[in-house]
């Protein structure tokens, strides 16, 4: 393997891609060891995820308004935020050095470190009703169960099951359902075809014909492994999600380069706009 090879390896992998994943699993416990000791008497962890200093400081005001503790991570292009008192960092990324990661890697593993945990977007706001009806859905969840927003891939794929996902855009997941994920090899992950526990190459096969993307693991936990998934509507939260999708006029910073959401957030966004907007300026 050449030297940019390892580097794309080590890109892809921090993202949550299962065909680029190349470290033992013991690694990946011995870091969550540290992880489940960082939330060491802490019931309600909402994981977020930080490559904006000033939306992220908004995001664990609303974590902490509901009664949840706002648990940190950071893309390591953007560094770690100010973190707010009763708010947890974490630096997921310490046991591994890559230069990108986003939440999707955590999430994967939440099972070893977390008896649930919910998750969201970096750049996903909500109004306080909102935030109250996502509390009590995570509350309320059995141990086993996942809650996510379905995805189906716009109109043209509406009958193409093949390419229907759930989004981490807000959710939340238990030990159990995380557990059981991994064992059936479907978790969060992208080319879930490729996930350790997939060792049949008839399954393998199978899998290869499903969408590459992230959630589609999870999806079809749902529907052939009869996992337990509880829908989050993504009209509930569509009025906060500042996102490039649909919107021709979002600008990229290098429109010819990878994706770099805390670069571009502010670019697009004015969060004091969307503060006002959503009923949360006082958060600000």
């Amino acid at each position: 393997m050449t030297k940019q090879e390892a580097a794309m390896d080590a890109t892809q992998a921090g993202k949550g891609n299962w065909a680029r994943f190349n470290f033992p699993m013991e690694k990946v416990e011995e870091a969550a060891t540290e992880w489940r000791q960082a939330l060491n008497g802490v019931a309600r962890p909402w994981l977020c995820w930080n490559v904006s200093d000033r939306w992220c400081r908004v995001q664990q005001r609303l974590i902490q308004e509901v009664g949840w503790t706002p648990v940190i991570g950071f893309d390591p292009r953007c560094g770690p935020p100010t973190v707010l008192p009763g708010s947890i960092m974490i630096d997921f990324n310490s046991h591994f050095g890559f230069d990108v990661m986003w939440p999707h890697f955590p999430l994967e593993f939440a099972f070893l470190f977390a008896d649930r945990l919910a998750f969201w977007h970096a750049d996903l706001l909500c109004t306080l009703d909102t935030m109250k009806i996502l509390r009590d859905k995570f509350e309320t969840l059995p141990d086993g169960a996942t809650a996510a927003v379905p995805n189906w891939g716009g109109r043209r794929n509406l009958l193409r099951f093949r390419h229907h996902r759930y989004w981490e855009l807000v959710g939340c997941t238990t030990k159990g359902a995380g557990r059981d994920q991994f064992e059936h090899g479907c978790g969060w992950w992208r080319y879930f075809k490729d996930h350790p526990q997939c060792l049949d190459e008839k399954e393998r096969h199978r899998r290869s014909k499903y969408y590459y993307d992230s959630g589609v693991g999870i999806m079809y936990w749902k529907r052939h492994y009869g996992g337990h998934v509880e829908d989050i509507p993504e009209k509930l939260v569509a009025a906060g999600h500042c996102t490039s999708i649909n919107r021709k006029s979002y600008r990229q910073v290098d429109p010819a380069g990878a994706r770099n959401l805390g670069a571009e957030i502010d670019l697009n966004f004015d969060i004091e706009e969307v503060a006002a907007r959503l009923g949360i300026a006082h958060l600000l």
